[in-house]
């Protein structure tokens, strides 16, 4: 099996506890290190050059954001998710421009927890709809979208159905069945997506999704 290395962030010794926890108790996560502050972790991420970074958001010095801004500027390969215990999306929304491939809040369920990192880390790791709307569920609040965002009506029918199927927290081969393609077409077609919105990654397709009202849930219930 797999192991991924895990780098915990976080001012706080008792939040680096919990995290550690957590991650010892799965087979398939490796804790290697922890960092009190932005500087450090930047440093510790060029000595151990881990898989996955969980990042706290508010920290004295360095903070999150800029943290993780350097670090995806200088080891890109290396995911970050945000720890936090606030929902503003203002901070969320900075953190997944800096690079970052989620957020978790601090209060979730440890079985949440890691079933949001095993979807971050292995895109064939399915992570449930419903998951996807709780993570994602503070972007419907967040108002109108940046001025310079490229509209949804610059995608083919195809790309906005692979967008929702995206925003759902559906893997490839999940929207290859559903929308009867193949894998290698969704893949083919989510590239597209990101180079025709300027994205990088499948978190800011969904973010996106949600402040356009491109989900399953918004599709059945309407804008929130």
């Amino acid at each position: 099996m797999m192991k991924y290395r895990v780098l915990t962030v976080d001012d706080h010794p008792f939040a680096r506890r919990a995290v550690r926890t957590v991650l010892e108790g799965e087979a398939d996560f490796e804790w290697i290190g922890e960092a009190t502050g932005g500087e450090e972790a930047v440093a510790m991420c060029g000595e151990l050059l881990p898989d996955l970074v969980l990042m706290d958001l508010q920290m004295p010095g360095m903070n999150g954001l800029e943290a993780t801004r350097r670090i995806k500027q200088l080891y890109p390969p290396i995911r970050v998710v945000m720890l936090t215990v606030s929902d503003d999306v203002t901070d969320l929304f900075t953190a997944i421009r800096y690079g970052a491939q989620g957020y978790l809040l601090k209060n979730m369920d440890p079985d949440d927890w890691v079933a949001y990192l095993r979807g971050v880390l292995d895109e064939e790791s399915e992570i449930s709809r419903s998951m996807a709307d709780r993570l994602f569920q503070s972007f419907r609040s967040a108002g109108a979208a940046p001025v310079s965002e490229v509209p949804p009506g610059s995608l083919s029918q195809r790309e906005s159905e692979i967008l929702i199927c995206v925003a759902s927290g559906q893997t490839n081969r999940k929207i290859a069945e559903e929308l009867c393609i193949t894998e290698n077409t969704v893949k083919n077609h989510i590239k597209n997506i990101l180079a025709k919105l300027s994205l990088d990654n499948r978190v800011q397709l969904t973010a996106y999704a949600v402040r356009h009202g491109l989900t399953h849930n918004s599709q059945k219930t309407g804008p929130q």
